[in-house]
């Protein structure tokens, strides 16, 4: 299936990407982090730091406790033990509190940290995902989209808040172990050293087969959420052609994926652990073996600090083994969420990195009003707008905004090889209605998508108003263009803020007055709570009808002189076609209307059509004037051949 499909491809390309980031990305996050929080992050390292350190000094005072008993043992003079031990344990108590005091901060900035990063990241990633030209939304899937906010901010959130802090402890208390064994034994450390290889031997092995199956389980949850989703907004026709059984099948089958890749990747990671501890426990042993035979044979002590060899030097060097083997242990289990983290990290900022839309438009779109025969600026919505031009000498001047618009000559390629438009010129009067009309692919939306700018043209000119629309900054050129479409999108909030998306600034009674014109005041009413009514799911609780009102609505409020209207009345029933019709006729007096249709009923009315054929323009003229010609329209509209 479709969806599946699309599901699959893209839970590949994370799995490359999960498997390996770019070099640069631990650096730039790190940099990235540290710009938003200069003060803070800093001091959570230094809390980091000291809580590591702390966690080391237990081994020297045992050895200095031991020291102390063994002494008096030889000495046979008990006399000062107590208070030694007791002034040890003290010093010991004050280390373990501003350990406490450096942990209970660490912890409650690291999560200030992680949820403020991820807050500004998401800002950052949605704020420049607003500013991406429409070929990015077009070459990119939903669902490959939707996984920068969720998978990969996840695994990042993972990463900052557990896998970094703890690396940095394990580093800090590694360290710190190693000079202290090779203060006290030379030959000891290197058994240590031994232990480790092994440790990291078996953690490559088995953490590496964890790592590939997890990255396999994240792919198989995707698709069968990417299935399930798919059934789900597919149910109707699951009943209506009874496909329940085969879906169940279906779903079995990438449920049995999932279990499969989970069921290894779990084996893997259940058997790290132990493994990990049992080898620890080996060398524990074995380093009290080896600090046994060096006592009793009274091997010299080879060390940094020149003691001899003894209980006081070994006992403590078993608890040492013990944690260093802890800390290798618990930086294993944190290797699959690092190597993710890092993925994620550097998908997030491929989406931060996409090149913004450019727009070198300088001429903007504002109110006006006329003051002794002159434009004149004005912050009020008159109804009557202006294009403002800057020169270069300071002045402006103002042009009224007629809705001519003019293509000479258009080509374009969506993908610079293959030309899907070829001198296209099309010549729309202010109050004029053109209509497009043509097989699926002949390039009728493309062409309402260069005049919005969605897309620049290869080669050609198109002016509005005389002005080349390049010229004209973007947000102003749509600002100025309705566009209602044939797949209408609503979204959460209540039916008069769905038509005020239109015109944020638009009254009550502006919405209203929209409404009665596209004819959906009527069907409103009758809602339950009438214009307060809450619409979810893009209007589920709406006929397409009824959306499809609405979305004339919210293009009505907008008061734009030019109007865009792509298969509007398609996915409506004849009835209400009727009355959108009216609604629209009414809307597109004195505007310039561009019409695509499949429907040639509902393009009889228009002041011009254009007949087109593999990205050319093949006829043009009134409805009458085709049907005289006998040529490709004629036979579209007689139905001696389809559109389709």
């Amino acid at each position: 299936m479709r969806r599946e499909r699309q599901v699959t491809v893209m839970q590949k390309s994370n799995r490359r990407n999960v498997s390996k980031a770019k070099k640069g990305t631990l650096p730039r996050l790190l940099k990235t982090m540290f710009g938003f929080y200069p003060v803070m992050l800093p001091l959570t390292i230094v809390c980091i730091v000291v809580s590591a350190a702390v966690s080391t000094i237990p081994s020297i005072f045992m050895q200095r406790v031991i020291g102390i008993i063994e002494m008096s043992w030889q000495s046979g003079d008990w006399s000062a033990v107590a208070h030694d031990i007791i002034s040890a344990v003290l010093v010991l108590v004050v280390f373990y509190v501003i350990s406490l005091a450096a942990g209970v901060a660490f912890n409650q900035m690291i999560a200030i940290i992680t949820q403020g990063t991820l807050n500004k990241l998401r800002k950052k990633m949605f704020d420049g995902m607003q500013n991406l030209p429409i070929k990015y939304f077009d070459t990119h899937n939903f669902g490959d989209i939707m996984s920068y906010y969720t998978n990969d901010i996840d695994a990042l959130r993972q990463m900052i808040s557990q896998s970094f802090p703890q690396l940095l402890n394990t580093v800090i208390v590694i360290t710190g172990l190693s000079f202290i064994m090779l203060y006290f034994s030379v030959w000891m450390t290197l058994v240590v050293v031994f232990g480790m290889v092994l440790i990291l031997f078996l953690t490559k092995v088995v953490g590496g087969g964890s790592a590939r199956h997890f990255i396999r389980q994240q792919a198989a949850i995707g698709k069968e959420e990417g299935f399930v989703q798919e059934m789900m907004n597919g149910q109707k026709v699951v009943k209506v052609f009874c496909h329940e059984d085969a879906s169940k099948a279906d779903f079995d089958k990438i449920n049995e994926e999932l279990y499969s890749e989970a069921r290894a990747a779990n084996r893997y990671a259940n058997l790290l652990g132990p493994v990990l501890n049992n080898v620890g426990n080996i060398l524990y042993v074995l380093v009290a073996i080896v600090g046994g035979i060096l006592l009793i044979t009274h091997v010299p002590n080879v060390s940094l600090s020149g003691k001899l060899l003894s209980l006081a030097v070994v006992v403590p060097f078993l608890n040492m083994t013990k944690q260093f083997a802890g800390s290798i242990g618990q930086v294993s289990h944190q290797i699959n969420f690092v190597v993710m983290g890092l993925a994620g990290a550097d998908r997030i900022f491929d989406l931060i990195d996409e090149a913004p839309e450019t727009d070198d438009g300088y001429v903007t779109l504002v109110n006006a009003k006329e003051e002794n025969g002159e434009l004149v600026e004005t912050a009020e919505h008159t109804g009557l707008w202006a294009w403002k031009h800057p020169h270069g000498d300071g002045t402006l001047t103002y042009s009224r905004l007629t809705g001519d618009v003019r293509l000479f000559d258009v080509d374009f390629s969506y993908d610079g090889k293959k030309t899907v438009l070829h001198e296209v010129s099309i010549y729309a009067e202010p109050g004029q209605k053109v209509a497009f009309v043509g097989a699926t692919g002949a390039g009728k939306t493309t062409i309402t998508n260069l005049i919005n700018r969605f897309y620049d043209i290869a080669d050609g000119k198109i002016r509005y108003d005389g002005i080349n629309i390049n010229k004209i900054k973007k947000a102003d050129l749509r600002h100025s263009l309705g566009v209602v479409l044939q797949d209408v999108n609503l979204f959460t909030g209540t039916v008069m803020d769905n038509i005020r998306y239109g015109r944020l600034d638009a009254t009550d009674e502006e919405c209203i007055a929209a409404a009665r014109l596209a004819g959906a005041h009527d069907f409103i009413s009758r809602l339950p709570d009438g214009y307060n009514t809450l619409l979810a799911g893009n209007g589920a609780n709406l006929s397409q009808g009824q959306r499809q009102l609405l979305s004339i609505a919210r293009a009505a409020v907008a008061d734009p002189p030019v109007m865009i209207l792509d298969e509007a009345t398609s996915s409506i029933d004849t009835r209400t076609e009727a009355i959108v019709q009216r609604g629209m006729d009414a809307l597109m007096k004195g505007r310039t209307v561009f019409v695509i249709a499949h429907r040639l009923s509902t393009v009889k009315n228009a002041d011009v059509i254009m007949v087109l054929e593999n990205g050319r323009i093949i006829e043009r003229g009134s409805h009458e004037k085709l049907l005289a010609e006998k040529g490709k329209y004629y036979q579209l509209y007689t139905g001696a051949f389809e559109l389709e």
